[in-house]
């Protein structure tokens, strides 16, 4: 890890989408999502008008920043679309490929966390390719669960690869309604 530089969490502008869609397409050709077909993958638009509709809806999405430069970032959605599942999110997070290992995937982790708290959402999931152990540490080191394995779920490298389930409570999780707040 590089201690001589300061990594800033902020929330995303639209500034940073041109970075935040590099940052995309090489995990979506060279991480563990390889395989999948380019043409897919959203456009500057798209991820503007994504961003746009998570920001208006107050779902956390925040960038790393070296400097001027997004070297990561991370969003969540909602876990589902029925009104019960309200209080429960998905988190994404991605670092660019120079900047791995260098504890940026932490910052964020802990900024969204933060940021989902604050919101008052309660429960974090994540779905991990089974075969990413850094990611897999990292969600253990901050408190995610493993709570499901989903057998050979994407096919990519010409196999079948498993989706690991983790989830984290936020604040006082489900130990509290959230209608006596």
């Amino acid at each position: 890890m590089t201690q001589d530089k300061t990594i800033m969490i902020r929330p995303s502008r639209e500034a940073d989408v041109d970075a935040m869609l590099a940052i995309y397409r090489r995990h979506i050709r060279r991480g563990v999502e390889d395989g999948v077909d380019d043409s897919d993958t959203p456009q500057p638009d798209d991820l503007r008008e994504r961003r746009k509709n998570l920001k208006d809806r107050r779902f956390p999405h925040v960038v790393a920043l070296d400097g001027e430069k997004v070297v990561g970032y991370a969003y969540v959605v909602l876990f589902r679309k029925r009104p019960a599942y309200r209080y429960t999110v998905k988190h994404s997070i991605y670092v660019h490929h120079d900047h791995v290992g260098q504890g940026i995937g932490s910052l964020l982790m802990r900024g969204l966390i933060d940021a989902c708290a604050a919101a008052g959402f309660h429960q974090m999931i994540g779905y991990i390719d089974a075969d990413n152990t850094a990611s897999l540490a990292l969600h253990e080191r901050f408190g995610f669960n493993r709570v499901g394995l989903l057998p050979a779920v994407a096919f990519r490298y010409g196999r079948w690869a498993d989706t690991v389930m983790v989830q984290r409570s936020l604040g006082p999780g489900s130990t509290m309604s959230p209608l006596s707040r």
